[in-house]
């Protein structure tokens, strides 16, 4: 009797756990379905770049792309819309699914307009291989701008000049040109200049050829340049050919010690450092004995 009782609360504790495990399950999966569903709620479509875009384009409807964000963490100035971003320009680069706000969009046109400064003009430039630094002149670069123009009636006299310094490299690319029935590539560079600089750009295309030397961005002087003529290079060339190297001075050969001048009929006396001339005693005697017989008795 006892035996039976233990089996069925045995049995009776088996089918109550059971019951509240599957009670428990159910109650967890219908939390898990809540908030799935809550969380699909608070997620809104964001529309972003499907592809990389640079500055200056015009966005049409394979530019842009949706994705779900939760609505908490949307961007400001996000747009939820595709068609209403189509026929705007991007004024900045948009990497890939990165959302396009509204701080990186212009309704004022595109292309490269609306990257010019205010009060600033861009024009551009054909520059060979040689010209353009070997074509390692890129958007931002900082270059200066020489001019070498042929002058008139003096044929093989050119000159050349720094017209400008410290200029920005808008945008640089390179494109073919047919020249004698042969395709050439060349490098178009534009550059921002003030409506003088602008000027001196047309005036050194039409007279003359340009030539791009890059530098340093953090070299900001303006230095002063002299102009400089095919005569100079050439003056300086031929100066320093005739230019030949000095020789070294020959030694002077020294002066010959005289020797000293010994008085004719006198005896040179030497007594340590000290030399005296004096005549020989048998001349003094004579001399002597002859004033003796020619005096006055």
């Amino acid at each position: 009797m006892r035996r039976r009782g233990a089996v069925f609360a045995l049995v009776l504790a088996i089918v109550f756990g059971l019951l509240g495990s599957l009670m428990a399950y159910i109650y967890l999966m219908q939390q898990k379905q809540r908030g799935s569903t809550a969380a699909q709620a608070s997620m809104v479509p964001v529309v972003v770049a499907a592809a990389d875009l640079t500055f200056g384009t015009t966005i049409r409807s394979e530019h842009v792309d949706t994705v779900l964000y939760p609505e908490t963490s949307v961007p400001t100035g996000a747009f939820r819309d595709p068609d209403s971003l189509v026929g705007q320009t991007t004024k900045v680069f948009v990497t890939t699914r990165e959302p396009i706000l509204a701080t990186k969009l212009s309704s004022m046109g595109g292309g490269l307009s609306i990257r010019i400064p205010m009060s600033m003009r861009a024009t551009s430039m054909n520059v060979n291989v040689v010209s353009g630094v070997s074509g390692f002149v890129l958007p931002g670069d900082r270059v200066d701008v020489l001019v070498v123009i042929d002058r008139p009636g003096q044929a093989g006299n050119a000159i050349t000049r720094t017209i400008l310094q410290y200029v920005e490299v808008l945008a640089a690319g390179q494109k073919t040109e047919q020249k004698g029935g042969d395709p050439v590539t060349v490098q178009s560079v534009t550059l921002i200049v003030d409506p003088e600089g602008a000027e001196k750009l047309a005036l050194g295309l039409h007279e003359g050829k340009l030539h791009l030397v890059l530098r340093n961005p953090a070299d900001t002087e303006i230095s002063i340049v002299r102009s400089l003529s095919t005569s100079q290079i050439l003056a300086d060339v031929g100066d320093r050919a005739e230019v030949k190297p000095k020789a070294p001075p020959r030694p002077r050969p020294a002066a010959a010690t005289k020797p000293p001048v010994i008085p004719a009929n006198k005896v040179t006396m030497i007594r340590g450092t000290k030399v005296d001339h004096q005549e020989p005693a048998v001349k003094a005697e004579l001399g002597k004995e002859g004033q003796q017989e020619g005096a006055p008795r």
